[in-house]
């Protein structure tokens, strides 16, 4: 239960650090989550666990708290500021990629000791992060158009745009989740994996996915209660 335990231990973790990241510094504190989820993630993805009985990569909560950002930004401020978020970790890829495939390029002192474990982890860097930015452009502005299109819906149902949250969380963060892990799991790793490890990541992937929407609920609703708390009203949407 080791992998397991530090995985539930993370979800809480990180999950925690993007409502701690709103509570100090607001708006800019969620885009600031987005940048550094974007980066972290698509390094952890490299590493392959066994966790719950299957074979999983790294990374798939942080980048499903890239989702919970955008929902609570949605929420908050409107879908400008969700796809500005959007637009952000789109900008933090490509800087990576580019930064991280030069420091390939240099020629290593004969004493140096770490070019050979920077080249076995980057040099496979500029594929994923490629396939994760194409992905993530389509999925995260697909999430934040479902997640308003849910939001129109209830609202034309009930009258009340404050009601169904959850639903409006869930249905736009788990249809999202689904086409992330079929188009990310093939454009990131077909070739690296056989086709069995391939199902076997996108099923375990989603799984994961699912587990990691449906506990990010709380956490908007959280964010939504202190946002109420300290301005006495909700946020002007943009």
């Amino acid at each position: 239960m080791h992998n397991e335990l530090i995985l539930i231990l993370t979800l809480i973790l990180e999950f925690s650090g993007v409502v701690l990241s709103y509570v100090l510094f607001r708006k800019a504190g969620l885009y600031f989550w987005t940048i550094l989820a974007t980066i972290a993630a698509n390094i952890e993805v490299l590493i392959l666990v066994r966790a719950f009985g299957m074979n999983m990569t790294l990374g798939n909560i942080l980048f499903a708290s890239t989702f919970l950002v955008t929902d609570i930004l949605s929420e908050l401020y409107g879908k400008h500021a969700a796809n500005t978020a959007v637009k952000l970790g789109i900008a933090t890829t490509v800087c990576f990629v580019a930064i991280s495939s030069s420091w390939l390029l240099y020629r290593p002192a004969a004493d140096d000791t770490m070019m050979p474990p920077i080249r076995a982890v980057f040099s496979h860097t500029p594929r994923v992060m490629l396939a994760s930015l194409a992905v993530y452009v389509i999925v995260q502005f697909f999430d934040v158009w479902l997640y308003h299109a849910w939001w129109n819906f209830t609202t034309k149902k009930t009258g009340d745009k404050e009601r169904f949250l959850w639903l409006r969380n869930n249905g736009s963060t788990l249809v999202s989740q689904l086409l992330n892990t079929v188009l990310y799991t093939w454009f990131a790793f077909a070739g690296v994996y056989d086709t069995k490890t391939l199902v076997s990541i996108a099923v375990s992937s989603y799984v994961i996915f699912i587990v990691t929407s449906l506990a990010d609920t709380p956490f908007i609703y959280l964010c939504r209660a202190i946002s109420r708390r300290q301005s006495g009203k909700k946020p002007d949407l943009e």
